[in-house]
């Protein structure tokens, strides 16, 4: 058994993997002020919840966009395995050719995406990962990572809509009864959930004029799950894409 630790803005999701089979997972909401003894703290309280040995656990590997606790959660690890854990990045084996301007600074998160998709779906895909923010990353037939895009998440644009314009509510972020919203809170969600399905699905065909093939499509993210139904376009949704992608990494590294 692995632990598979991903730092996101929103969230620290911890999940607990034999192979590629998700045993256990937790989530630790993301604090810049926590320290390591903090994490180990509730990294105990998840080994304790699930009945979890840390002697069961041959390893770790942690991915972060968050670099400010990067190293706190790192030395939890640490501390909990006694060993250090893989963290993607530099000098990390990840078998993904990354094919921008940059490639450092690719984010961790879609690093592991493009990885598991690799391992488990087939290509040309986009991957759209709907969390804080909302971005697609582009996977070529050759499995090379050549782009994407990077957009406001669904709820951080609703907090700021709601932030800054005084006649509008704080709402839940679900779907409406009808496209054509009746009332303020009816406007909101359809403006979020059919506009932002009509945006990805626009992306979507651009995408495959530029590459001139089909596509595979997987979404994954916590708000990934809400634009399915509405979109034109055939979706697999695949919660566990990045903790998969932490598994065939650590394997890649072992």
């Amino acid at each position: 058994m692995i632990l598979a630790v991903d730092i996101g803005n929103t969230n620290i999701v911890v999940g607990f993997l034999d192979k590629t089979n998700i045993i256990a997972q937790g989530r630790i909401g993301t604090d810049k002020k926590k320290t390591d003894m903090d994490f180990l703290i509730q990294l105990k309280l998840m080994l304790s919840v699930y009945s979890i040995k840390a002697s069961d656990i041959e390893g770790s590997i942690l991915s972060s966009v968050v670099p400010e606790i990067t190293q706190e959660v790192s030395h939890a690890l640490e501390l909990l395995l006694n060993k250090k854990p893989f963290i993607i990045g530099s000098g990390i084996k990840t078998g993904l050719n990354i094919k921008i301007d940059n490639p450092k600074s690719l984010g961790a998160d879609r690093v592991c995406d493009a990885v598991c998709v690799i391992e488990e779906y087939k290509t040309p895909a986009i991957i759209i990962d709907m969390g804080t923010a909302t971005t697609l990353s582009v996977v070529d037939q050759a499995h090379n990572h050549i782009g994407g895009m990077i957009i406001p998440g669904m709820k951080t644009s609703l907090d700021s809509l709601s932030d800054h314009a005084s006649q509008l509510p704080f709402i839940s972020l679900e779907a409406p009864k009808n496209l054509i919203g009746k009332n303020t809170v009816e406007c909101m969600q359809s403006g979020l959930i059919y506009g932002n399905t009509c945006m990805i699905d626009g992306l979507i065909d651009r995408i495959m004029e530029e590459l001139g093939e089909n596509i595979t499509v997987i979404v994954t993210g916590g708000l990934g799950k809400l634009i399915i139904p509405y979109s034109k376009h055939k979706m697999t949704y695949d919660p566990n894409l990045l903790l998969k992608g932490l598994y065939y990494i650590y394997k890649k590294n072992m």
